[in-house]
């Protein structure tokens, strides 16, 4: 399998491309919509087809890319079918692995940091992975204040589901503020600000609740351009135009 991990440096995202050398296709998990672009040139230097994109959630704090790349490119959008988008190709469920060539990904819904979150857990070439969108970040996760979040929800995400991994299995986040690219389950569990095995509910839902985070600066149009798998709605602020298009306006 290929592998990359791409940032982009405003909202913190990190997007994940995995490829199949077989058949020489790819998939993106969390797609920014600025760094579409340069998603194409590093998929057209490593050789590889865009297939379709993934999303793990409805992003707050960027417009995901996955309708300009399917303008780019024709590939498919995949979300989660609980979140009801009309625009997606691909309804990803738990309990229905997500194949393209030798790459099978196996989606765990996550709730907590938004109620439709979804996970992707890989063992490629031996080696156990899992894409954890904002449910489980490196020593942290996600917030739990909007979009349905909820804090006892995501505390049995991560334990039941996550923490149920080999804790060998790399995490690799959507997110990180601190230049950090990747952990591991058995670390998390042990060290996690937050959700170490030593953490109990009730203390995690005071530190949640406790948080007290700013508003979401894209959000007001980053959630309903991501309903629209990236189609911005009207009157984006000029400061954040750069994530819409002519052809991305639905």
């Amino acid at each position: 399998m290929i592998f990359r991990q791409l940032f982009e440096p405003v909202s913190c995202t990190y997007t994940y491309l995995l490829g199949c050398q077989e058949s020489g296709q790819a998939l993106l998990i969390d797609p920014v919509a600025e760094t579409a672009e340069r998603d194409l040139q590093v998929l057209g230097r490593l050789g590889l087809t865009l297939a379709f994109t993934l999303e793990t959630h409805i992003h707050a704090d960027h417009v995901t890319g996955a309708l300009r790349l399917k303008h780019l490119t024709g590939s498919k959008i995949g979300a989660p079918e609980l979140d009801g988008l009309a625009c997606a190709d691909i309804a990803v469920q738990e309990g229905m692995p997500i194949r393209l060539g030798s790459i099978t990904l196996h989606p765990l819904h996550t709730p907590g940091h938004t109620a439709t979150h979804h996970a992707y857990f890989i063992e490629a070439d031996g080696t156990p992975a899992v894409f954890t969108g904002d449910a489980l970040l490196i020593d942290g996760c996600g917030r739990t204040d909007f979009q349905g979040g909820d804090s006892r929800a995501l505390f049995r995400s991560v334990r039941d589901k996550l923490y149920a991994l080999p804790e060998t299995s790399y995490v690799y986040p959507a997110h990180d503020y601190k230049g950090r690219t990747f952990s591991t389950i058995g670390e998390e569990k042990r060290a996690n600000a937050r959700l170490a095995l030593a953490q109990s509910e009730e203390v995690f839902v005071r530190i949640m609740a406790d948080l007290k985070l700013p508003y979401p600066r894209k959000m007001d149009f980053a959630v309903p351009a991501n309903g629209l798998c990236g189609a911005c709605p009207p009157r984006v602020p000029a400061e954040f135009a750069g994530a819409c298009e002519p052809h991305d306006q639905g």
